[in-house]
């Protein structure tokens, strides 16, 4: 009879040869040559596994024959193939684009991923490239067919999509420069040039038939929102009541950044401190190059100070790597499963030769590198002891988790005393953690179109609109943050902004629930082990799984 470690196993398969892109993303190995059928086969096809996978293993588990680890594994499984299919239910997957997770995200990902100077596996690189041309087609059938029944994705995802194409344009059309002489030569060009014109060519369907078509609203609703909570958090919220917790959220960061401006220049407005430092040339690297090299120094630091004390860190997690990619953006990808590929920061800056100001980066790298991101998914795909293939591999499919655990990272950071620079100690506060509380307030207030309340100073009694997101996040982050994507952000991925703060707030609640139950016999490296052997779970099933350890 199979057995539940079976299915997953086998489900972890035929997942990744049905999307290749998102398979990739995850570390999962053997699908480097192929690209996602976005097509409308491809999608049924994904929704078809989903069915099957969900019946056997409701089949394998009547009558509640697993139980221990077995029971997590099983509920893991089951919560996020349900989730697929009631995104499928929703007709949400068929029509969908944003701006860093749609399926042009995904697709550029995928030659990113592959693009490694000398070490790029350039027959695999052939494939995806020659590949390409019929996936983009495949995926105007879908969205084509979406329209006709009037599901577009709202102007805005749209117009972001078609910039997109023209940036990957120019990417791909440089992709095999970098081959030098050989067999693969004429071929590569060739492909590369296809695939550039059938990137034009979709931004041009992008613009010219599918924006027409598009909704102006931007604003998705409570049943659209609902669904994204449950798919990124493994939650369900009272989103009233969350809407009002982030707006204390920000108030509680206000005084916090306030104390450490306060220590850098005294008694003057946060806007003069964030210009001292921004001309600061203590807190600037020129160049790309150095600034790779000092992000890599900082992961490395890291690295050696927490491991044995805090952490027990295995030998291959003790390498990463730090990458500055194409274009801007800052994210982690964990090694793959075979350790073929190592766990990687990326980077991105906007300008390759200019200063980098660095003031803000060591909470962020915190969080993508040790003890976030890198700790936590790296030690995930490593543990083969009690976690099954799709536990070990499912991270990049449970945000509350595992960004809850990036921000978690950056405040246990400034408890062991990482921040006593205040600049960065700053960075954190008002980087990452207001930015993080401040899209509590606008992903719930946009997409609900809830009222500002009273009693704050910025529109009361107004309702929200992107025009007044825009104007509040200008006050909210720092000069470094692409506000008008971060908006677009929000409005094409309901749910997915508050992952971070809300799953920090259920780490954070857990350890302090461990540290009351076990009194002077708390021990946090402990905490770290048994929290981390878990493996990734929507916020719900961990919150009751930290309780009972």
């Amino acid at each position: 009879m199979i057995t539940l470690d079976d299915l997953a196993d086998r489900y972890v398969d035929d997942f990744a040869a049905l999307d290749p892109c998102r398979a990739a993303m995850m570390g999962i190995a053997g699908q480097e040559a192929n690209l996602t059928d976005y097509s409308p086969e491809g999608f049924a096809a994904r929704a078809d596994l989903s069915r099957r996978t969900l019946a056997e293993l409701n089949a394998l588990t009547a009558g509640g024959r697993t139980g221990g680890a077995g029971q997590v594994a099983a509920g893991v499984l089951r919560e996020r193939l349900e989730v697929e299919l009631a995104l499928e239910d929703a007709k949400v997957n068929d029509s969908f684009l944003d701006t860093t997770d749609g399926p042009l995200q995904r697709l550029r990902q995928s030659f990113e991923l592959l693009d490694d100077g000398p070490r790029t596996p350039w027959e695999a690189m052939a494939s995806r490239l020659r590949a390409l041309p019929g996936t983009l087609e495949g995926l105007r059938t879908s969205l084509s067919l979406a329209r006709r029944d009037g599901r577009v994705a709202a102007r805005r995802q749209v117009l972001r999509n078609a910039r997109a194409c023209a940036q990957m344009e120019g990417y791909l059309a440089g992709l095999g420069a970098g081959y030098g002489d050989g067999p693969l030569r004429g071929e590569l060009d060739e492909a590369a040039r296809a695939a550039a014109r059938a990137t034009a060519g979709f931004a041009a369907f992008l613009t010219g038939e599918l924006a027409p078509a598009a909704p102006d609203r931007d604003a998705l609703g409570r049943e659209r929102y609902e669904l994204g909570v449950r798919d990124f958090l493994g939650t369900r919220l009272d989103l009233e009541e969350t809407y009002a917790w982030g707006w204390e959220e920000l108030a509680r960061i206000g005084t916090e950044i306030d104390n450490a401006a306060e220590r850098i220049v005294p008694a003057e407005p946060l806007r003069v401190v964030l210009a001292a430092l921004e001309s600061d040339p203590a807190y600037r690297v020129r160049g790309a190059d150095r600034f790779r090299a000092w992000l890599q120094e900082l992961a490395d630091q890291a690295i050696d100070d927490l491991d044995g004390t805090h952490f027990d860190i295995p030998a291959p997690l003790r390498r990463i790597e730090c990458r500055i990619p194409n274009e801007e953006g800052i994210y982690y990808l964990a090694p793959a499963e075979d350790l073929s590929r190592p766990g990687t920061v990326w980077w991105g800056v906007a300008d390759p030769d200019q200063d980098i100001v660095t003031w803000g980066v060591p909470a962020t790298m915190f969080h993508e590198s040790v003890p976030g991101h890198h700790l936590q998914l790296g030690i995930t795909t490593l543990n083969t002891t009690t976690l099954n293939r799709f536990q070990r591999l499912a991270s990049e499919l449970f945000p509350g988790h595992c960004e809850g655990w990036g921000l978690y990272a950056e405040r246990l950071m400034d408890e062991l005393g990482y921040f006593t620079d205040p600049a960065y100690r700053l960075g954190m506060w008002a980087g990452g953690q207001r930015l993080r509380a401040a899209r509590i307030v606008l992903d719930i207030g946009l997409h609900l179109e809830l009222e500002i309340p009273k009693g704050v100073r910025f529109h009361p009694g107004e309702r929200w609109t992107p025009e007044l997101a825009l104007s509040f996040l200008r006050g909210h982050t720092t000069p470094d943050i692409p506000v008008e994507f971060e908006i677009d952000r929000y409005l094409g991925r309901p749910g997915q902004a508050i992952a971070y703060k809300l799953g920090e707030k259920v780490w954070l609640e857990a350890r302090e629930a461990a540290r009351r139950r076990e009194g002077a016999a708390f021990d946090l490296k402990a905490f770290h082990r048994r929290a981390l052997d878990l493996g990734p779970m929507g916020l719900d099933m961990l919150r009751a799984e930290l309780a009972a350890a």
